[in-house]
């Protein structure tokens, strides 16, 4: 049997984001968020997510193009001069694993993203990362260490079939050939560590390739070649106007991921095709 979470990014972002991710809860496919700590809309975020306890609520960890946890001073080797995480993620990804004297800072770092989500008292049940950064190696090696000690059992490993892709979408082939290739390696990695730890993961990923595209045409089109087991399928949905997410996603296509996932087209062909919609703790949602 194929199976099916869909999970909204950037949960606690804005009001933008958040009014999205609830509408497309009540409403439509969505069956989990990934909650940022440092969010400015994160209150506002934690709120939504406990009127609404069915929805399962994971850490979206960001060490990239988003605002820390912990005081500035505390992590200097993690921010720039404004307080926040660099913008480059690319800059940002050699640093952590070139220079080992943060790493110390940046253990303290995720923790403290982990344990804010855990002291507002809702179930934190996976962990993924804002641009993936949950699988650049010095992260994952920590997280490794973090998460047992903090009962996280769920997983993010970014890897989607890049022919498949290719099949629907031709467009950026270089850009996907570099990203499969790069988060195909890391991919190899977490799974063999994960052979030894008890961490559920998806059998594949989507929203990589596709990152900002994910539409109603996109989401058809890949409902048919979703693997045996249980698939992962991400979304940046956003309600617009919303200046923060048209600032830091002025490409990405957030009103047609929200309408995406209150598609009844797309709910049809869930139906049709027996997809069971879940999420990583393995609760069932019905068919809107």
């Amino acid at each position: 049997m194929r199976k099916l979470i869909v999970n909204a990014d950037d949960f606690g972002l804005s009001s933008g984001v958040n009014r999205a991710v609830e509408q497309a809860w009540q409403q439509g496919i969505l069956t989990q968020a990934s909650l940022m700590p440092g969010g400015a809309a994160f209150d506002e975020a934690v709120a939504i997510a406990k009127r609404n306890p069915g929805l399962q609520i994971g850490l979206h960890l960001t060490l990239v193009q988003g605002r820390p946890v912990l005081p500035p001073e505390m992590i200097p080797g993690l921010v720039a001069a404004n307080g926040c995480f660099p913008d480059n993620p690319v800059a940002v990804g050699m640093k952590l694993f070139f220079d080992p004297t943060i790493r110390m800072q940046l253990r303290c770092e995720i923790e403290a993203q982990i344990l804010k989500i855990k002291e507002t008292g809702l179930p934190l049940s996976h962990i993924d990362g804002h641009l993936n950064i949950q699988m650049h190696p010095t992260v994952f090696t920590l997280l490794t260490e973090l998460m047992p000690l903090h009962g996280i059992t769920s997983f993010r490993i970014t890897r989607e079939r890049l022919l498949e892709n290719l099949r629907i979408d031709g467009s950026r082939l270089l850009g996907k050939t570099i990203e499969r290739g790069i988060f195909g390696s890391l991919a190899h990695y977490a799974e063999n560590t994960f052979k030894r730890q008890e961490i559920e993961t998806a059998v594949e990923v989507k929203g990589v390739l596709n990152s900002g595209c994910m539409t109603e045409a996109y989401l058809l089109a890949i409902l048919d070649r979703l693997q045996p087991g249980t698939s992962e399928i991400y979304f940046h949905p956003g309600c617009l106007p919303d200046a923060e997410i048209s600032r830091r996603m002025p490409d990405y296509k957030h009103a047609e991921e929200l309408a995406a996932l209150l598609s009844p087209k797309v709910r049809e062909r869930l139906q049709q095709l027996e997809i069971a919609l879940t999420n990583y703790r393995g609760e069932t949602k019905p068919y809107v």
